[in-house]
């Protein structure tokens, strides 16, 4: 039997590279995807195991999106990790907010999620233990109380708002696959270390925010659905 394949977008480094390493780790065949090939190619080659993969994939053009789940259609998919994210200057405020520049954040943190989820359930569906994970942040709750959307002041406006409507779509999503065996969940890796300056913000190691997310990515069967994690643990929202 073929191990379980896992599609992980936004995977070029950080994060990212960590889940896919991890889920590797595991036993599954990582499919690592990411605007550069080369960087896709390269994360993949260097992962635990055999059989994984590098491919293009950005999540605001169908077309790569369609392609990399075509690719997959022979040998299926059982877990989905969209993590692909856009970010914002903290400066930015709900009022100051250039909305041009707001829409692409949406387009990547949004719309890019929900675009991936929509080719990528089908083959989920065939999966005997499908799992679809919404990389979201504490930053689109109301109960993050260091970096939550009433406590910044209205800081990254267009960053909170794209994750406060990722975990609307994730509890869309869960109630519309409740007959499924697909699980779906959001999590906040929590304050990171994955741009400059983020440790002298108190900013954890990269593994420690990856652990939560390959915890719901490798949930049993009587996991929950449409909840919001950090670590394992539900986080308001």
């Amino acid at each position: 039997m073929e191990n379980p394949t896992a599609l992980v977008t936004g995977a070029s480094r950080g994060i990212g590279a960590e889940v896919a390493r991890r889920l590797a780790e595991h036993g599954l065949r990582v499919v690592v995807t990411a605007r550069d090939a080369d960087r896709a190619v390269e994360v993949a080659r260097a992962l635990p195991g055999s059989g994984h993969e590098g491919h293009a994939l950005d999540v605001t053009v169908p077309d790569t999106v369609n392609a990399v789940v075509d690719a997959l259609d022979r040998g299926g998919l059982d877990v989905l990790v969209n993590n692909a994210a856009a970010y914002v200057d903290w400066a930015e405020t709900g009022l100051s907010a250039d909305l041009d520049a707001a829409r692409r954040v949406m387009e990547t943190n949004l719309f890019g999620p929900w675009l991936v989820a929509q080719a990528a359930v089908p083959l989920l569906r065939r999966s005997a233990h499908p799992r679809l994970v919404n990389v979201s942040s504490g930053g689109g709750s109301h109960g993050d109380e260091a970096f939550g959307l009433t406590t910044r002041s209205g800081a990254a406006a267009s960053y909170g708002i794209s994750k406060a409507a990722l975990l609307a779509l994730t509890s869309t999503l869960a109630a519309e696959l409740a007959d499924s065996a697909v699980l779906v969940n959001a999590v906040c890796p929590g304050l990171t270390a994955t741009f400059e300056g983020a440790e002298q913000m108190g900013a954890r190691p990269v593994a420690e925010g990856a652990a939560g997310i390959v915890w719901a990515a490798t949930l049993p069967d009587d996991g929950p659905s449409g909840g919001f994690f950090r670590d394992g643990l539900p986080l308001p929202w």
